[in-house]
């Protein structure tokens, strides 16, 4: 196998094992000549593009069941936009279920995520100090950490002690402090979906994919449902300084989101995120396999509250957002030699799963190797025109 060989999927391999989930994504229609919404249903595509072009507009109508309840008309099996292999088709390709939507992120949601964050500020960047730093630490802060409210009075005598101790740190402030991280992943209309190459920059020699659950939110604050995400993360660059964070994060194709949206109802609800295990599997073409989970009963805030510290009265987004919720899982199984940890190589294909939300399947390949990101906002204003589908 070579980074050349297509990352070959099938409806079965991606989709949800509830049967009754509704599922919303996003499609380039070879057919349509552009980027379309559209509903999953019975292994059919439906196109949303007449009840609202964009999936921002389309998350934002009122009555969305009664919106979604006759679908569209058929683009095809979703099969014929998997076929020839890395996310595309003989009918199009797979893009992420999302589009205006600002692509944000919460980090140190986790108190495993915290201890590496410290691990890698300590570290300043460089693995070969991970391990005998995560062994000096991981006693002290996960006893104090676990089980801890982030803001509750409690928190604040752990941030008293840990300062006394001379071990408090940036990332335990937003871990365990009132306030959440939230940053920019990525911008409007540039992540990759299911299937596609995903991007690791090729100045990094630590970094790690993140799998992650990710919040679909429209303009009122409301959150429509739930997908799945690989939020990459250079541990080198933020590791040399937290003010690195944006090049650390936001680069060609480094966030996946897919394969689709799944909506809150019938059976499935925001409460029900608590109870999910977000897999990871990720093989190497140099024989190395990698396989683990994220708990989501393990996060330290709840969504709604991330949510409600991303779009408030002192912040909106009129167009949505896509929020990232964190991890709890940071590899450290050593891939090149005692003591050197995890990092990506070209050619990993890195599978993110979870049974009530699919598979979100990616390869990875440097950035700059990665076809670059051209399909911006004005490119779609400009082809949802030309079809004469703006309403």
């Amino acid at each position: 196998m070579t980074v050349n060989t297509p990352v070959v999927l099938s409806a079965q391999d991606i989709l949800p094992d509830a049967a009754e989930a509704r599922l919303l994504g996003r499609v380039w229609s070879d057919a349509a000549g552009g980027p379309c919404p559209v509903m999953v249903r019975e292994g059919e595509v439906l196109d949303l593009t007449r009840i609202a072009p964009t999936m921002s507009g389309l998350l934002d109508i009122d009555d969305l069941d009664g919106a979604l309840r006759d679908g569209g008309p058929s683009l095809g099996p979703l099969d014929g936009f998997l076929d020839w292999g890395d996310g595309t088709g003989r009918l199009g390709r797979l893009l992420a279920p999302c589009d205006l939507q600002a692509v944000k992120a919460a980090g140190v949601t986790f108190a495993g995520s915290m201890i590496e964050r410290v691990i890698e500020e300590r570290a300043k960047g460089d693995p070969a100090m991970a391990e005998a730093i995560r062994a000096e630490l991981a006693d002290i802060l996960g006893g104090n950490l676990r089980g801890l409210v982030p803001g509750s009075d409690k928190a604040a005598e752990v941030k008293a002690h840990l300062q006394k101790a001379g071990l408090w740190s940036q990332y335990l402030e937003v871990g365990i402090g009132p306030d959440a991280e939230i940053f920019t992943k990525a911008q409007p209309m540039s992540a990759v979906g299911c299937g596609a190459q995903i991007g690791v920059h090729p100045g990094s020699r630590w970094n790690n994919p993140e799998p992650e659950v990710v919040l679909a939110i429209n303009a009122r604050g409301e959150i429509r449902g739930a997908t799945l995400g690989n939020d990459v993360n250079l541990r080198d660059f933020e590791g040399r300084s937290a003010l690195l964070l944006g090049k650390a994060k936001d680069n060609n194709a480094a966030a996946a989101i897919g394969p689709f949206i799944r909506l809150f109802g019938d059976g499935f609800a925001l409460d029900d995120l608590s109870t999910l295990r977000v897999g990871l599997e990720i093989t190497g073409e140099d024989g190395f396999e990698l396989s683990d989970h994220s708990d989501m009963a393990r996060i330290s805030r709840q969504p709604s509250d991330l949510v409600a510290q991303l779009l408030n009265p002192t912040h909106q987004y009129p167009d949505g957002a896509m929020l990232y919720l964190g991890t709890m899982f940071a590899p450290t199984k050593d891939r090149d030699g005692r003591g050197k940890g995890f990092t990506h190589k070209s050619g990993d294909l890195v599978t993110v799963s979870s049974p009530a939300l699919g598979r979100l399947v990616n390869r990875v390949r440097p950035c700059d190797a990665v076809a670059p990101w051209t399909f911006g906002t004005r490119a779609l204003m400009g082809n949802l025109a030309a079809r004469g589908v703006l309403q």
